[in-house]
């Protein structure tokens, strides 16, 4: 009698955690999944705008203190962006800010209608981030709900943004600490990523899909030719992270009023530009990605991404890293691929997840995004790409506030 009361307990239990959390992620995801659905909508009006007005590039170092002013201005802490989310989301008290939202907004279309080189993640990041903390405290949600709801935040920017609610869902738990996964968070999690997907494809939103060829057939030589390329992605991550650190510093440094220093790295990024007559590195260099996957791109138009990326984002401009990290790995797989004697859409596509799982330390949200863009047919491959480049990619990746839960050297010690 005593089991069937403890077994009727635990069902109400569980029942009301789930109509609390499919409450409380459905007003969250509406409002994350609307303003995406407007960020994605004037992102691609911007983006048209770039390219069909050239000279709006030029204007790039002055857009560039304008947000800069505005952030100085209003912004307070909300300058920290995706890291005061992540902190939150760890149990700090600071606040985000609810300018956060027309903030980050402002200054990602900014970015790129004058374009720099940047990307849109860590706008719908920091939108559902600051939405999450409203909405918890106008449910008055105690410090261990307000921490799931802002990773549900995290999840359903990430979800709206890329229309990938499984990858969502498990990079709003993953994405907090190194080697560790936040599983009290799974299911409000889940509800809120696979809601705000919803939401923006209810507003017509569709997300650009690409193909990826199928593997050659099974061989020794193929798993270690895999085993190069994996390291070299979460190497490339790592000289990608490590080198937004580096230029964000020297800046710093040496301009450390943000107004001058953004107007002084749009500058370098103009001329940048200008020295090698190439603008196919500006905004989110989307048809470097077509490029890649049919193999028409160019052997250096990764490092020429990268090095665009570093120099926007390390001068202080708004916007993600995770598409610039997908243009630079799927082009770097599109060059090994002649030196691997591989087909160029099969290693493409794992550069396309390698890269961003070096740089952000997300293998298992990587390898789920990857079945999510390309099917289940290369599985087992991809998922060994996300293990090698993870491990290969250091200890810190694009968020400094990702704490170190389980540091990768561990992985090779002996028990």
């Amino acid at each position: 009698m005593q089991k069937i009361v403890l077994i009727k307990n635990n069902v109400t239990a569980i029942a009301l955690y789930s109509i609390k959390w499919i409450l409380i992620t459905g007003v969250l995801s509406l409002l994350i999944g609307s303003v995406t659905a407007f960020f994605l909508t004037s992102l691609t009006w911007v983006s048209k705008q770039q390219s069909a007005y050239s000279w709006l590039f030029y204007l790039l170092p002055f857009g560039g203190a304008l947000i800069s002013f505005f952030y100085k201005k209003m912004g307070k802490n909300a300058i920290q962006g995706n890291n005061l989310v992540i902190e939150q989301a760890n149990g700090a008290d600071e606040h985000i800010p609810l300018r956060l939202v027309p903030l980050t907004l402002f200054g990602t279309l900014m970015t790129h209608l004058l374009g720099g080189s940047a990307g849109r993640e860590g706008t719908a990041v920091q939108m559902g981030g600051s939405i999450a903390e409203h909405v918890g405290q106008l449910l008055h949600l105690n410090k261990a709900s307000r921490k799931i709801v802002i990773i549900c935040g995290i999840s359903g920017g990430f979800s709206a943004v890329f229309g990938t609610p499984l990858a969502g869902t498990v990079f709003g738990l993953e994405v907090l600490a190194l080697g560790l996964i936040r599983h009290e968070a799974l299911l409000p999690s889940f509800f809120s990523a696979y809601f705000s997907n919803l939401v923006v494809k209810g507003y017509g939103v569709s997300h650009i899909k690409y193909t990826m060829a199928l593997a050659p057939a099974e061989s020794s030589s193929l798993f270690f030719k895999l085993l190069v390329a994996g390291a070299l992605f979460g190497l490339t991550g790592l000289i990608f992270s490590r080198s937004i650190v580096v230029i964000k510093k020297w800046y710093t440094k040496w301009m450390p009023e943000p107004v001058i220093r953004t107007f002084i790295g749009g500058t370098v990024v103009v001329l940048l530009a200008l020295i090698i007559n190439n603008r196919s590195y500006l905004g989110l260099s989307l048809p470097l990605l077509d490029q890649a996957f049919s193999g028409e791109a160019h052997p250096f138009d990764f490092l020429g991404k990268l090095v665009f990326t570093v120099f926007t984002l390390g001068a202080g401009y708004q916007g993600g890293e995770v598409t610039p990290l997908f243009v630079i790995g799927a082009t770097l797989g599109s060059s090994l691929a002649s030196l691997l004697y591989l087909p160029v859409g099969f290693l493409a596509g794992l550069g396309f997840i390698g890269v961003f799982t070096g740089a952000t330390n997300t293998p298992i949200a990587c390898f789920i995004m990857g079945i999510e863009l390309f099917g289940s047919e290369n599985a087992i491959y991809l998922f060994l790409i996300c293990v090698i480049s993870y491990i290969c990619s250091g200890n810190s990746g694009i968020y400094s506030a990702q704490k170190v839960g389980i540091k990768k050297g561990v992985l090779f010690e002996a028990d």
